[in-house]
């Protein structure tokens, strides 16, 4: 039987609330999502309840796996990507500043700097919303997450080949949003 086709056996009997999949699922796939999400986060303690939420988000939404739209690694990678950015997001939300922050107040040339980063984030978040999910995600985990092309092969499940075409692909469709947007 291969990897994929024991996975969607798995996927099933997800699905059908045996809680022996969940545990073949773990046991296949905990140590590369603890990878990623640690790679994401930077702490351990984080990665492993990023890890924990992730496959139980996968016991519960197990009914929304669909074979079609990709390989069971993926879904489950692609939760747990999804919750260590969120979490990731969650902790970058708010810093407070320190009182003695408020005595320094920034100079008008700081402020236009500032506010010209914000618009040019926001139009490469843009951007990378108009992509698809694959695309989108190549790109994300490439940039963001500092993965090589093989390392995001070998996560994503996927030839080399298709990752390289993702990126090149999502890059020139990213160029001429923005490109338009200037």
């Amino acid at each position: 039987m291969t990897v994929e086709r024991d996975d969607n056996v798995l996927a099933e009997a997800l699905a059908a609330r045996d809680l022996s999949a969940l545990s073949g699922l773990y046991d296949r796939y905990g140590r590369v999502s603890y990878t990623l999400a640690y790679r994401i986060l930077g702490e351990p303690e984080a990665a492993e309840d990023v890890v924990q939420d992730a496959f139980l988000a996968a016991w519960r939404g197990a009914g929304t796996f669909r074979r079609e739209r990709g390989n069971v690694r993926s879904w489950l990678l692609s939760i747990v990507h999804h919750r260590a950015v969120d979490v990731l997001r969650r902790r970058t939300a708010f810093r407070p500043a320190p009182l003695e922050a408020a005595d320094h107040t920034a100079s008008e040339l700081d402020t236009a700097e500032e506010a010209a980063r914000n618009v040019e984030r926001g139009s490469v978040r843009a951007a990378l919303e108009t992509l698809p999910e694959a695309q989108r995600r190549t790109i994300e985990l490439a940039y963001f997450g500092g993965y090589t092309q093989s390392e995001l092969a070998e996560l994503m499940g996927v030839p080399l080949g298709t990752v390289k075409g993702r990126m090149r692909i999502g890059l020139q469709k990213m160029r001429r949003v923005l490109g338009a947007v200037r």
